[in-house]
């Protein structure tokens, strides 16, 4: 376990890890692109009843993860590795928003956020 600890910049890991949830939040807001989005997406801004806990948790989990794996390449000079993984990464999401019938720009919203 030691070796995915080692050399890695813990304070880069943990601002990969706040940074892209706060943007997140600024970039579906109604002010950027939340109201394209949920017009995409087929959702009404303002309806939920809760929070999404496990949505923001899990996203919260995914985000510190990817953070600290581009921490790990980036300390074994393997940066290749995370381009690739990102490339994979969005094809998937570009795969899952095609399955879910989402528009367009609702796909690209939610990519350029990431």
């Amino acid at each position: 376990m030691e070796e995915l600890t080692n050399n890695v910049n813990w304070l880069a890991v943990v601002v990969g890890f706040i940074v892209p949830f706060i943007l997140g939040w600024l970039w579906y807001s109604p002010k950027l692109f939340g109201k394209k989005w949920a017009v995409g997406v087929g959702v009404e801004l303002g309806s939920a009843n809760t929070m999404p806990v496990a949505a923001m948790v899990t996203q919260a989990l995914g985000t510190f993860l990817l953070a600290w794996v581009v921490g790990i390449t980036a300390a074994q000079d393997a940066l290749l590795t995370i381009i690739l993984i990102v490339i994979t990464y969005v094809m998937l999401q570009i795969s899952s928003g095609l399955f879910t019938k989402k528009s367009t720009a609702a796909i690209g919203i939610d990519l350029r956020r990431r």
